[in-house]
């Protein structure tokens, strides 16, 4: 007998099985790759912060990691401590805050719960002292971040902006080295007071000479995606004020 394939139960029970099994293969993949993933993650997560702190390839104006090869030994090399800091500027120890998801931590004080801040404490051959904190916000389509760099001053002694996807040659300049070498020496506060950086179209100081007047210079094109900076280093790095107040007590 012959089999009818153009009945609407044959294309129901066929287009069934192909999710079924493409649903079945991309799950295995995903277990499959689950370990790489992860430690991909977690070498890039350690080359954001070295390159933070000045532990980078960089050539004349382009901005480089050191190597995934080279990450884990100069990440136990130079960073000295891996710190939880709760919001009173409390801080704890835990060898693991590498690990901690900025974005669940924001979801999880949006919805009223303590968040986790990380901060790495990092030394150069030098014997300075950095203080390295990861930042999250929304650019002009998705997510930003940074690892930001500071002393204990929380003037900025280095950063490395990211991006999901900013628009090419406008706010995804974001990451190139004449945008995040501004805010080298910048000053987070202000007579005491946290101020944050402002991203400022029409600043006043484009060459960036002056360090105390809380901007640099704006990225043309780019005011959503600088405003998205500007807006995550304010909310994000206010929250690390009491620790560093708890340092000179």
């Amino acid at each position: 007998m012959e089999k009818r394939t153009d009945k609407n139960s044959y294309t129901i029970i066929f287009a069934i099985a192909m999710v079924l099994i493409v649903g079945t293969l991309l799950s295995g993949i995903a277990e499959a790759t689950k370990d790489k993933i992860t430690e991909n993650e977690r070498l890039e997560k350690q080359q954001n912060i070295l390159y933070a702190m000045g532990i980078n390839e960089n050539e004349g104006t382009s901005a480089n990691f050191v190597s995934t090869d080279d990450a884990p030994q100069l990440f136990d090399k130079y960073i000295k401590q891996q710190l939880v800091v709760s919001k009173n500027g409390q801080a704890v120890e835990n060898d693991q805050a590498y690990l901690i998801d900025v974005k669940k931590e924001q979801a999880k004080a949006k919805a009223g719960e303590e968040r986790q801040l990380p901060l790495f404490v990092g030394e150069d051959e030098n014997g300075k002292t950095y203080y390295i904190a990861p930042i999250r916000g929304k650019g002009l389509w998705d997510a930003i971040w940074a690892y930001v760099a500071m002393d204990e001053n929380m003037v900025v002694q280095g950063a490395y902006f990211d991006h999901k996807g900013e628009t090419p040659g406008l706010g995804a300049n974001i990451k190139q080295r004449f945008f995040m070498d501004d805010f080298i020496g910048e000053h987070l506060m202000s007579n005491g007071s946290f101020k944050g950086i402002n991203v400022a179209k029409g600043n006043a100081d484009p060459k960036n000479n002056d360090k105390t007047d809380n901007e640099v210079d704006a990225i043309a094109g780019a005011t959503i995606t600088g405003d998205g900076v500007s807006a995550m280093i304010k909310s994000d790095l206010k929250l690390y004020v009491p620790y560093f107040k708890n340092l000179k007590k």
